[in-house]
């Protein structure tokens, strides 16, 4: 299975490397470096992820001695692996640019937000195809208008009040319970991703 994470990194390497300078260029333009953080992380690992989407790829991964479970698993482990290069790549040129040093909550907003990201955009992709994500926000999007404007007209207020009450914990509850909602969430995704991948056919 780590080889199939190596393929993945190798696999990016060309793609890592035009962005490193492009990476440069908005750290120098004094964007929001979370934000820049935030865009890197998922532009790589979903550009790792479409790479094998194409049916000649899966059916050459599934003859290859590996498990449907190890395939899946490695998405999930080179997800991590591009996050934690990145950030690693924006703290160094933080601190050579701006000559500051990663917050520790900047770190947490990214990592938590990506992770967000991954669980909900990897079986989702599997199930469908990625270039339907859009879509299938956009869709999203329309039903969450639709309970907020019919069905839980306060939501709005409700997901307010569940910051507030967030918020009101001290930083150590706070993080603890962010790290634990996006772990448990991360592994959810994985597991439900290995099912659908599993009952795929080429």
């Amino acid at each position: 299975m780590l080889n199939l994470v190596r393929k993945d990194i190798l696999l990016q390497k060309n793609t890592l490397l035009i962005m490193l300078p492009l990476l440069i260029i908005y750290l120098l333009s004094g964007s929001s470096v979370t934000w820049v953080s935030i865009v890197f992380c998922v532009v790589v690992i979903m550009n790792a992820f479409a790479f094998d989407e194409k049916s000649s790829i899966n059916l050459l991964l599934n003859s290859l001695p590996y498990t449907r479970k190890e395939i899946v698993s490695s998405k999930y482990i080179s997800a991590c692996v591009f996050t934690l290069l990145v950030l690693f790549t924006i703290f160094i040129g933080n601190l050579v640019i701006h000559k500051e040093i990663l917050q520790r909550e900047q770190i947490l907003i990214t990592i938590s937000i990506v992770g967000i990201f991954i669980s909900l955009a990897f079986p989702f992709s599997y199930f469908f195809k990625s270039q339907y994500l859009l879509i299938g926000f956009g869709v999203s999007f329309v039903i969450y208008m639709v309970i907020v404007n019919t069905f839980i007209v306060d939501l709005n207020d409700r997901i307010r009040d569940l910051i507030q009450i967030m918020l009101s914990f001290s930083n150590t509850q706070m993080y603890l319970l962010i790290i634990f909602s996006v772990m448990l969430l991360y592994i959810i995704s994985w597991l439900f991703s290995i099912r659908i991948y599993s009952k795929k056919v080429f």
